[in-house]
């Protein structure tokens, strides 16, 4: 069976576009190595691939993407009696980089394309992903009522985000001469921006703000996350709007913004 096949499956069974690319790189891989067609590739060859991969230091979410796609490829596909079990190495719980309100503020100055500064505003005061930002449509915002729909994101989950009363009037501008069914930032070419071009526009405000923190285009929704429950805003309420199935997952921006553990004094 070629990638192809593989790739139309996963189509069919409506699996993400980044689920998809996911895994049929980690297949196309698994063949490279073995030099060989995945139906002849015994369970005992891809346990030990995975090992080969854990020894190389690759990180613990991206050993499990590896797994799943072999548990697709082999279960669903070939329909062998396939379950690949391998205990995975504890992910390092690393805590999200957030900037302060005035830090992004000055990345927000430091941009002078009118459409990038609305596309980084917007990323921060709605608690956008990048993919969400690409594939927002016109017909999707609300200016009204303040709200935007983001519909099939992660998950394939549609949710309601808030919209910030300092961006609309650029908004209203920029949506003036485009249609419902229009992305409200397209290329210069048309279409959706590539991810490649909202990131370099994070990355080069973030450089010319002399900002030192490893922050990422994704740093503005958890800074949207964390600012929100700084101003006293329910957890419950922060999940609903970044789209988190589960609390815990909304939870780990308490661990970034604790009031008292500021107010405490260094006792030098």
């Amino acid at each position: 069976m070629t990638l192809d096949y593989i790739k139309r499956e996963m189509q069919i069974k409506n699996y993400s576009h980044k689920t998809i690319d996911s895994y049929l790189y980690c297949i196309k891989y698994l063949i490279t190595y073995y030099h060989k067609p995945p139906n002849k590739i015994n369970t005992d060859e891809i346990k030990e691939y995975i090992q080969y991969k854990i020894n190389k230091d690759v990180s613990s979410s991206t050993i499990a993407v590896y797994i799943n796609a072999f548990n697709f490829l082999y279960q669903k596909i070939y329909r062998r009696s396939f379950d690949l079990k391998i205990n995975i190495p504890k992910r390092a719980k690393k805590l999200p980089i957030i900037l302060s309100k005035t830090q992004i503020q000055t990345i927000i100055q430091n941009i002078k394309n009118t459409k990038h500064k609305l596309v980084v505003s917007m990323a921060h005061a709605s608690g956008l992903r990048v993919s969400e930002i690409q594939s927002i449509k016109i017909r999707d915002l609300d200016l009204d009522q303040k709200i935007i729909h983001i519909k099939h994101a992660k998950g394939k989950k549609d949710r309601l985000t808030i919209l910030s009363d300092k961006i609309i009037p650029d908004l209203t501008k920029i949506i003036a001469s485009k249609n419902s069914n229009d992305f409200i930032f397209e290329s210069e070419r048309g279409g959706k921006m590539s991810t490649r071009t909202l990131q370099k526009i994070f990355t080069n405000a973030l450089k010319k703000s002399d900002i030192k923190k490893l922050a990422t285009f994704h740093s503005l929704r958890h800074s949207f996350a964390t600012h929100l429950l700084e101003n006293g805003t329910s957890i419950r309420y922060i999940q609903k709007l970044l789209g988190h199935s589960n609390i815990q997952t909304t939870q780990i921006y308490t661990k970034v913004t604790n009031p008292n553990l500021k107010n405490i004094k260094s006792p030098l």
